[in-house]
């Protein structure tokens, strides 16, 4: 379930990687990610605190993360 204002998108390869699973929780400052028996989870009762600050698309490989803004149907991704 997404968020009102955001929703997250993560490649299969992304919640499935241990190693990224922890930078990704590391760079979000609303603890959007939290890295969960080597995998990636998204909490979804934090997903509208996301401020847009790109450091988990920066953290990941291009085209691993995606951030819908469902406000305005646009994405921010690498």
């Amino acid at each position: 379930m997404a968020g009102e204002f955001i929703d997250v998108e993560l490649t299969d390869e992304t919640r499935n990687d241990p190693e990224l699973a922890k930078k990704l929780e590391e760079a979000c400052p609303v603890d959007i990610y939290k890295a969960e028996n080597g995998h990636t989870e998204v909490v979804q009762d934090n997903l509208d605190e996301c401020v847009l600050c790109e450091l988990c698309i920066q953290a990941a490989p291009p085209g691993a993360v995606r951030v819908l803004k469902l406000y305005d149907g646009t994405a921010l991704e690498r």
